[in-house]
């Protein structure tokens, strides 16, 4: 029986435990009359009764209840960036962890990876001095801005690599293949080559693709940027196979010539400084001969106007000592004849031993020379 039926004395079963069940007194309410209660109480929320209406309203309330709870909010994962749409125009930012909003469709909620990407592709150019090589590369990048990123360009990553493309087509084609790659290729003279072309390229296309990306207000920054391998096309690999033998061989010409530069010069350089000393000594011996010479002619000078005919005949026994003093001949002026002179050991054919002083033999010569020397 009902606890508000009549007759019932108007019990109220949360107040006085119930009655008239046969429960006894104190014993709680069961879950079937707590349910009941609530039930009545959204009906009379909603103004319905006890009929069909009040049960959709109940359900219109709960669907309401349910819409609030679970749409209210939204988890925003450390690796993630939120962007909340307010009718489907930008409102906000949301930061990782709970946040809360209004349900749908009043909003919703964008979420972008903020994890590093990464983007491959090679291309084929010609360079700045038309030659064709082949370019493979690397881009990592991250979405620094969830707001640019979903509104601002159509396909932002296809527009990143696009955008590396190009990057990578002006920084090569403005260079030579030298510069590119050195190691592949004869040097050219007067031509800087980079102690590392492959990182100076990577960066000068780092920073020309990030300089696009935020003209288009992409919301993507490039962490890194490099170049996987750059080499001729295999069309063209045989060429470059002979270009490389090239410089090899001058290189190892090269290496010949500068050793033998080196070992030449120095030599060179000492045979110079040698006869320039040789020159020097000659130089002063022919000077202090000349004076010694010339001192010499001012003392017979001096002796000749003092004693003409003693300094004539000193002259003359001393020009024969000389001239004969050289020969191998031994001349005999007692009457003997001309005996040849074998060297005594100890000696050479080119110094003879003196033989005795033929002086006095000279001196007795009753023939001297006048006027002459």
């Amino acid at each position: 029986m009902a606890w508000n039926e009549p007759g019932s004395g108007k019990r109220d079963p949360w107040r006085d435990g119930g009655g008239g069940g046969g429960n006894g007194g104190g014993t709680p309410p069961d879950l079937d009359a707590f349910f009941r209660r609530i039930r009545n109480f959204f009906a009379r929320l909603t103004g319905g009764g006890s009929g069909g209406g009040g049960g959709i309203g109940i359900a219109v309330v709960g669907v309401l209840i349910a819409w609030l709870l679970l749409d209210s909010w939204a988890l925003i994962d450390a690796r993630q960036h939120g962007a909340v749409l307010r009718f489907g125009e930008y409102s906000r930012a949301m930061t990782p962890g709970l946040n809360l909003k209004w349900p749908r469709p009043i909003e919703s909620v964008e979420k972008v990876d903020a994890t590093i990407r990464s983007v491959s592709d090679q291309v084929r150019m010609l360079t700045r001095d038309e030659n064709i090589v082949q370019a493979e590369f690397n881009v990592q990048y991250e979405v620094s801005d969830a707001r640019r990123y979903l509104f601002n360009v159509d396909k932002p990553d296809e527009t990143l690599k696009q955008a590396a493309e190009s990057a990578v087509r002006e920084v090569i084609g403005s260079s030579n293949l030298n510069s590119i790659m050195p190691d592949q290729v004869v040097e050219v003279e007067g031509e800087p080559t980079p102690a590392n072309p492959s990182a100076e390229l990577a960066n000068q296309v780092k920073r020309i693709l990030q300089q696009t990306l935020d003209r288009y207000e992409a919301g993507l920054e490039v962490t890194e940027l490099n170049f996987q391998n750059v080499r001729p096309p295999q069309e063209v690999k045989d060429a470059f196979d002979d270009a490389i033998s090239a410089r090899e061989d001058r290189q190892r010409s090269s290496n010949l010539a500068d050793a033998d530069a080196k070992r030449l010069v120095p030599e060179a350089r000492g045979e110079a400084a040698r006869i320039i000393a040789e020159a020097a000594g000659y130089k002063a011996e022919r000077i202090a001969k000349a004076q010694g010479d010339a001192d010499r002619f001012r003392l017979i000078a001096e002796e000749y106007r003092a004693a003409p005919e003693v300094t004539r005949r000193r002259l003359y026994i001393e020009t024969l000592q000389q001239v004969l003093g050289e020969s191998n001949k031994i001349i005999d002026f007692t009457g003997g004849k001309n005996v040849f002179y074998l060297p005594a050991p100890g000696t050479t054919a080119a110094q003879p031993q003196a033989p005795p002083d033929p002086m006095p033999a000279v001196m007795a010569t009753p023939q001297a020379p006048k006027g002459g020397r």
